[in-house]
């Protein structure tokens, strides 16, 4: 079995990797990390793991020591992982890092979204861990920049454009609207129930961070660089993410056309489905799942053409994406512990 060790355990991405790795045929949780509550065992904090699922917490600078483990996941905020990055890869464990640490490329690019990178010299080490765009590279990886959850629904629903005749793609405008778990557990006044419950609203409309890594995948996608006009906003429900995107067309294109780059791409894709012509992208049907659901429509009176897809921002946005990460890392079948359907209703 592969003994992983999970920092950062007790946020919303670290309990979706216990629900994930618990169920995983060749995985167990050996221990994980918590500042509150450091000492404890985890199903003090959550019940739901009483009996063989349970296993220790310790502060991030003890689980290492504490425990032996083949991969770590760092569940931490931005700016905690690089340094335990350095470290965990000098002990031989290998690293899915679920923040935004080592996402970019270009440390000065972070520095102008995250600050200063503690750890600059892991960049060039770093995959970016989108399988789907660099599932040989990840195969070798040893430290692996999980990507975060906009720009895979982003990235994975404008991807077959990116090298099409006819297609504008110097400029994408990009809409999308997430669940309220992509903000993290912690406490914050605009995502209480009050504040958030009966909401919709923009947020971060001319800055949100995840716009370099979006323009980074799709101007290596298209070999070119590739601009991006992002505007996030917030969902009133726990989960699910819905992302439009749309491209100006420079000349004709019919829709078969168009269906037929998706299908050609995602054909050998176990995690990525081109929804048949009728039916578009929909959260409740991807809903705990590690699934992506993308569709795309030209629309002929305007010449836009309109790509949309639909995750669940913790799985395939992050959790299920980093396991389906770790399995490739590990030289494990890419899908398993990912194979369940999703939660419906």
């Amino acid at each position: 079995m592969i003994r992983a060790l999970i920092y950062g355990v007790t946020g919303y991405t670290g309990v979706e990797l216990i629900r994930i790795l618990s169920s995983h045929p060749q995985v167990e949780i050996a221990g994980g990390s918590s500042r509150q509550w450091a000492g404890q065992r985890a199903a003090a904090v959550f019940p739901f793991l009483r009996g063989e699922r349970d296993f220790p917490l310790h502060s991030s600078e003890e689980l290492q020591a504490a425990i032996k483990g083949d991969v770590a996941f760092l569940a931490l905020p931005h700016g905690e992982s690089a340094a335990l990055a350095q470290r965990l890869l000098d002990s031989g464990i290998k690293v899915v890092d679920l923040s935004a640490d080592m996402r970019l490329r270009d440390a000065e690019v972070y520095a102008q979204w995250y600050g200063a990178h503690k750890a600059p010299d892991l960049l060039d080490r770093a995959v970016y861990g989108l399988p789907e765009v660099h599932r040989e590279k990840v195969r070798t990886a040893e430290l692996v920049a999980n990507p975060g959850c906009y720009p895979t629904s982003v990235i994975l629903g404008a991807a077959p454009l990116m090298k099409m005749r006819g297609i504008d793609t110097n400029t994408i405008l990009v809409d999308a609207k997430s669940g309220i778990s992509g903000a993290g557990r912690g406490a914050k006044l605009n995502t209480s129930f009050c504040e958030s419950g009966e909401s919709f609203k923009p947020y971060s409309v001319l800055g949100h961070r995840h716009t370099p890594e979006m323009e980074q995948e799709l101007s290596f996608i298209a070999g070119r660089p590739v601009r991006v006009r992002f505007t996030p906003h917030l969902l009133p429900m726990s989960r699910g993410m819905v992302s439009t995107m749309y491209l100006r067309l420079e000349e004709a294109i019919s829709a078969a056309e168009l269906r037929a780059a998706y299908e050609n791409r995602y054909r050998d894709e176990p995690f990525v489905r081109v929804l048949p012509d009728g039916t578009l992208p929909d959260t409740a049907h991807v809903r705990g799942s590690n699934m992506c659901h993308v569709s795309v429509h030209v629309d002929e009176r305007t010449g836009w053409v309109v790509a949309i897809s639909a995750l669940d921002n913790l799985v395939k946005g992050a959790s299920g994406e980093a396991v389906q990460n770790m399995n490739l890392m590990m030289g494990l079948t890419e899908t398993a512990g990912l194979e369940g359907l999703p939660f419906f209703p």
